[in-house]
């Protein structure tokens, strides 16, 4: 499996990681930014990140039926895990504001899903995908992602473990708390939820 300090290595050369003053889809301010896009715009490099993520999806859940994953985000990273293990995998996406299933997709009663997604900052995105799941009287399996980069005090999702690729520390504000070095940065939102 990808080393921290491989997969770190990684994410720097493709500028996956990036530094500034950014609002995340969340709402929350950091310093980093994890840009997803950027590293799967380069399937040679982020291949083996999608391999080393199956492997462990496969030592720790079972009996997968369907991956769900979030538009926009979670596209590509949720069809290339489930192509390492042939499992069916649909996306959800959102129409005025909610996510939902369209294109044909469905999530059969009694299933057992994984949501996958690119990254996990508060787990907001996956949580809507749990009210899909739970409404198609399915089963949460859990969650998987390239980068979990929540903490204790931003992550929204409980009694579920996260599989990721890579654990990231990274600081996360809420507007009335900003450091001073950030507040002087002009702010950036490249968060999926603030493209038009």
């Amino acid at each position: 499996m990808l080393s921290l300090k491989d997969s770190l290595a990684v994410l720097k050369r493709t500028k996956a990681l990036v530094e500034g003053h950014f609002i995340l889809s969340s709402g929350l301010h950091s310093p980093l930014y994890v840009q997803c896009a950027k590293l799967l715009s380069y399937p040679s490099k982020s291949k083996n990140f999608c391999i080393s993520l199956s492997k462990k999806i496969k030592k720790k859940i079972k009996n997968i039926d369907l991956i769900l994953s979030p538009a926009v985000g979670g596209i590509v990273i949720g069809y290339e895990i489930g192509r390492l293990l042939k499992k069916e995998t649909i996306f959800c996406e959102r129409v005025n504001g909610k996510f939902k299933l369209r294109r044909g997709f469905s999530i059969k009663k009694n299933s057992r899903v994984l949501i996958v997604e690119d990254v996990i900052t508060t787990g907001k995105s996956s949580l809507e995908c749990v009210k899909l799941i739970k409404k198609s009287r399915a089963k949460l399996l859990g969650f998987a992602c390239l980068i979990d980069r929540s903490n204790k005090n931003s992550i929204k999702i409980k009694n579920k473990k996260i599989i990721s690729q890579i654990k990231l520390d990274i600081p996360t504000f809420n507007k009335n708390s900003l450091p001073i070095s950030l507040k002087k940065i002009p702010i950036t939102k490249p968060g999926s939820r603030f493209l038009k």
